[in-house]
């Protein structure tokens, strides 16, 4: 029993051991992989140019409170304090000495404080008030559009580093069962099957298939590098993608959906939107400039001497006054005639601005309907071709070692089929972009 049970304890250890060892191989890799959200994330706190997005809506915000504060009353004080020169008096005209009249007490101060609330100045504040939160609104729109285009450029470098990927996964199987493939033919050659001349064409064929290996690499080292820079990672920190980066693609939505859904998310066409409701806000501005300003006013303040009414007296006063003040631009009622045709034209302008902005809308999503489903159609075909790629190398496989056909008929049919497994790729990573490049185009990438 008791040999029994050390025997079973070793087994537990050596089960343990090797399923903690394996985990630990595999943490690595693990811990390399990004998806592509979290590739988003990254790219988004790094970017430079989605920074200073932010602090300009924070700027854009700022400037609303700022213009609320219009509302308050305008509170000043201020004082005054000089010294009198001798009063000169020309008796006898400004060519002849005066007569110099000494001052008692030459030193005279004043210290005041006023108050005006605006009551009426023909809704300008208001309407400030609603340029700024415009304002705002379109930073923050410009914003979103910056990092959506962001999130687009990150998923196309993704992707292409999973195309490469891909690809080199396909091509090393390709040059094992080549490599295969050029041992049964030497067999044969040294036999007296065939001639040296298939040897040479088979090693040829493998000779750039490893060349083609070295392009793909080539192409994943610089894919990566620019996706390292985007995340503000070093050059040569190795990405691994996750398993579930080409993900289903749902098919039921149509055009008519995705084109709603732009005239209502779309952040090119929000921006327009809002520049065209600060060319409105602005007209009305200018149209309100020949409207009266009224408004209650109050001030009080000491002075020194008394000088403003007689009987003048060398004594302190305090003296206030309170009431409504009213004052009327006469001058905008003919100055103002081209600043408010100058708006109105703007104003015009945009309008046309924002129609052209949304045929661009319209144009981008049905090109990028058009692609995504034109995508999905090649995903099924390069299946199709895959499948019918495969029966013609087995077909031609078996007849060229049978002496049946030639190298070159085995060549090709390999060719074939190596292409046909990257077309499919091709076509999934393609679909998944312009799947991306339509949701950029609705606004909800």
């Amino acid at each position: 029993m008791f040999t029994i049970s050390n025997k079973m304890l070793a087994g537990v250890l050596l089960i343990t051991l090797s399923v903690s060892m394996k985990a630990f191989s595999q943490d690595p890799e693990q811990k390399n992989t990004l998806t592509l959200s979290e590739v988003w994330k990254k790219t988004s706190a790094y970017n430079k140019q989605l920074q200073m997005k932010q602090l300009s809506v924070e700027s854009a915000e700022a400037r609303v409170k700022n213009a609320k504060t219009e509302r308050l009353p305008e509170v000043s004080g201020g004082g005054m304090y000089a010294r009198f020169s001798n009063f000169a008096l020309y008796e006898d005209g400004i060519l002849h000495a005066p007569t110099q009249i000494p001052i008692e007490k030459k030193g005279t101060y004043k210290v005041s404080g006023e108050a005006f609330l605006n009551l009426y100045n023909g809704g300008k504040i208001t309407r400030e008030i609603h340029a700024a939160e415009t304002e705002a609104e379109l930073a923050a729109e410009q914003k979103n559009l910056t990092e959506q285009e962001l999130r687009y450029k990150a998923a196309a470098y993704y992707l292409e580093i999973y195309r490469n990927y891909q690809y080199e996964k396909v091509m090393l199987q390709d040059i094992a069962e080549r490599e295969k493939e050029l041992e049964e033919i030497r067999h044969l050659q040294q036999n007296g099957v065939v001639l040296k001349s298939d040897v040479l064409r088979a090693e040829l064929r493998l000779s750039k298939q490893k060349m083609t290996l070295l392009e793909i690499r080539n192409s994943l080292k610089i894919a990566m590098q620019r996706l390292n820079i985007m995340m503000g990672d070093p050059d040569a920190n190795i990405i691994r993608i996750a398993n579930d980066t080409i993900n289903p693609i749902p098919r039921e939505r149509t055009y008519e959906d995705y084109l709603n859904d732009a005239y209502e998310n779309s952040f090119e066409f929000k921006i327009s939107e809002k520049e065209t409701k600060l060319s409105e806000l602005k007209l009305q501005q200018v149209k309100s400039n020949i409207m009266p300003k009224v408004g209650l006013f109050a001030e009080y303040g000491y002075s020194f001497p008394q000088i403003l009414m007689y009987p003048y007296s060398f004594n302190l006063y305090g003296l206030g006054m309170a009431g409504v003040k009213a004052s009327l631009p006469i001058s905008q009622l003919y100055t103002n005639k081209h600043r408010k045709a100058e708006a109105r034209i703007n104003l015009e302008r945009q309008e046309v601005e924002h129609a052209d902005t949304k045929d661009r809308v319209r144009e981008e999503v049905n090109t990028a309907y058009l692609r995504y489903t034109e995508a999905l159609t090649r995903i099924r075909v390069a299946k199709e071709n895959i499948a019918q790629a495969k029966e013609n190398f087995r077909i031609v496989n078996n007849t060229y070692f049978n002496q049946l056909s030639l190298l070159t008929d085995l060549l090709d049919a390999e060719t074939q089929l190596l292409q046909s497994r990257f077309d499919l790729t091709t076509a999934e990573v393609t679909a998944q972009l312009q799947y991306y490049q339509l949701l950029k185009a609705t606004g909800n990438l």
